[in-house]
């Protein structure tokens, strides 16, 4: 891995030369990067809008928020919904100007927030250490755009960037932004977990989040759909092992050769491709107390590494990755906007310290142009069992193992240090021992 790492670099050096960083490192070359990458989508998007068609899993939306405007039928109020309540502003938001704009507005919305994490990624242009990150998130964005500018994920991921910037000196703004992201998809509480454990502004988040929380809870009572609050969840539980998840893996490639049994189907009920086979049952049965375990696991090595760890910043960051790649790898489900749940803990980290982050940065580059190959472009081949589609499947899920194990690994690192002498004092300072 290092001497990949080390070659990639080597190439970048060549290519971005003294005066090329420079120039990348302007405000004005960021928002032209920014502004072009956007440009770009729109035209790509323009006969879609024009025709007022929707596009990815906006069709979906589209269809919820008219039945809540024109039916009053609110899902996740009045019928149990798969998403977490907080989904419905911005579904319902894209409909404010009629059925026909619902993909501009959606665009719009995306845009916006983009904007708004790259701005504070750099702190609107005066933090030369954030320029990295923001090119790799529009990078990023560029890699996944199929998925990202048409999902829910487009919406939260940028929330989640500004409220991990935010959280050092903005810690009720931080923990605001979490906690409306986490009720819009509930992905971002891995990285309120992860602060939980070893951030210093635990208490700031855990009251903001209640305080959050408790509204939203209360708004849905008055509404009359309080019993569909957590409605979600149980909606996840029953689902088969999903074509693209890291674990379906073996399953699909004996659906590939032919297995007796094996095969890769369509579920209407929920739109997707599920696959099912000897053992594949009992495999999507273990996969969630599995990742509950796992998820438990790396809380525990978290709170261990915080009595040796300097930088908790870092330490938050790292478990944050950890958490969020096992939400990804011991997942039944698996769709590419997933891909959306890791890149914003890596572009955080890249702007907090770029020489630790190389590598996560490398692979969730390598991660998002591989999972965009997989959907859309070779879906369709690999839903009838194409072994070249297969292998950039299990090529993609290889390094999601590999980013979780390097996160493990830097975790256990951590803990497995002799703690700083300043962190000895500083730790006896606070509980009123004497300092040798």
């Amino acid at each position: 891995m290092s001497y990949f790492v080390e070659l990639v670099d080597d190439r970048l050096t060549t290519l971005l030369t003294p005066a090329r960083r420079a120039w990348l490192r302007r405000p004005r070359t960021l928002l032209f990067g920014f502004l072009g990458l956007h440009v770009l989508f729109l035209f790509a998007l323009l006969p879609t809008i024009l025709t007022g068609r929707v596009l990815g899993d906006l069709p979906l939306y589209r269809v919820w928020a008219e039945q809540a405007l024109v039916n009053g039928v609110w899902q996740g109020v009045d019928v149990q919904w798969v998403y977490p309540i907080g989904a419905i502003v911005p579904v319902v938001l894209a409909d404010a100007a009629g059925p026909l704009l619902y993909q501009l507005l959606w665009f719009i919305m995306t845009m916006a927030l983009n904007a708004a994490a790259i701005g504070i990624l750099t702190d609107w242009g005066r933090n030369r250490a954030g320029y990295k990150a923001a090119w790799f998130w529009l990078a990023f964005s560029l890699l996944l755009s199929p998925v990202g500018l048409l999902r829910l994920e487009g919406l939260s991921a940028p929330l989640v960037i500004m409220g991990l910037v935010l959280l050092a000196r903005r810690p009720v703004v931080a923990a605001a932004l979490l906690t409306v992201a986490t009720w819009i998809k509930v992905w971002p509480a891995a990285v309120v977990l992860a602060i939980l454990a070893a951030g210093r502004r635990r208490v700031s988040v855990v009251v903001t989040g209640a305080v959050i929380t408790a509204a939203i809870a209360a708004t849905v009572w008055a509404a009359g759909g309080l019993r569909f609050l957590t409605g979600f969840i149980t909606m996840q539980s029953d689902r088969a092992l999903q074509l693209e998840a890291p674990v379906t893996t073996p399953w699909v490639w004996l659906a590939a050769m032919g297995q007796h049994g094996t095969t890769i189907y369509q579920n209407h009920a929920i739109a997707t491709r599920e696959v099912s086979g000897p053992g594949a049952g009992v495999a999507a049965a273990a996969m969630t107390p599995l990742m509950f375990l796992t998820v438990a696991a790396i809380f525990v090595l978290m709170l261990l590494a915080l009595r040796r760890s300097r930088d908790t910043a870092q330490l938050v960051l790292v478990g944050a990755l950890a958490l969020v790649t096992t939400f990804v790898v011991l997942n039944k489900v698996g769709s590419p906007q997933y891909m959306l749940w890791i890149a914003p803990v890596v572009a955080v980290g890249i702007a907090h310290d770029w020489a630790r982050w190389r590598v996560p940065a490398y692979l969730t580059l390598v991660i998002g142009g591989l999972t965009t190959l997989i959907f859309p472009i070779f879906y369709l081949p690999l839903v009838h069992g194409d072994a070249g589609a297969v292998l950039l499947l299990t090529l993609r899920n290889g390094l999601l193992v590999v980013l979780l194990g390097w996160s493990v690994a830097a975790l256990w690192s951590t803990a497995r240090l002799r703690a700083p002498a300043s962190v000895l004092l500083s730790r006896r300072a606070n509980s009123g021992l004497p300092a040798r």
